[in-house]
């Protein structure tokens, strides 16, 4: 079973080699009542996309090696890079699993359409990275800026931040 499953289900006692002598209570048993993220769901394998679909379907599961039947109130919020709609064409994500978590759909713009929130953006990002550091900010000259507004990001906004955390960690 995928470490992925044992963090998100739990195990039972003694389920596997290596478990610990006690069971071990998953993420699900953890934020009930609460809520959890399901962080690149569109990387997940088909197993454990299965037991996902079963575990939205009515809040049940059961942990890893157990026999008994959990049941908690969680909340899922799920996120990607990948167009899920796309993937589950192709048989990498499935759909039915998509059904499930499609309640509420946010996509996001890809950073290069929200350029005119980059100077927000770089500003709260510097500030961040002066705490971190302890250095005074740094002003961004205007030529800077104008290639930062033109630059492709394709980490988008972490690329952003460790950019400008390397640049305030290494001025003079």
């Amino acid at each position: 079973m995928s470490l992925a499953a044992r963090e998100l289900f739990g195990y039972a006692l003694r389920a596997f080699g290596g478990a610990a002598r006690q069971a071990k209570l998953g993420l699900f048993e953890l934020a009930d009542k609460g809520s959890v993220l399901l962080d690149e769901v569109g990387e997940r394998s088909p197993h454990l996309q299965a037991r996902l679909l079963r575990f939205l379907q009515d809040g049940s599961f059961r942990r890893v090696g157990g026999t008994v039947e959990q049941r908690v109130d969680v909340r899922i919020l799920s996120a990607t890079h990948r167009d899920l709609r796309a993937t589950d064409a192709s048989g990498c994500f499935r759909e039915d699993l998509w059904y499930r978590l499609a309640v509420l759909v946010v996509e996001l713009p890809p950073s290069r359409a929200g350029r005119e929130d980059l100077p927000e953006l770089i500003a709260h990002f510097l500030t961040r990275a002066e705490a971190q550091v302890g250095r005074a900010t740094p002003r961004l000259a205007e030529a800077s800026m104008a290639a930062m507004r033109a630059a492709e990001l394709p980490g988008k906004v972490r690329q952003l931040e460790n950019l400008l955390f390397r640049a305030v960690a290494l001025a003079d």
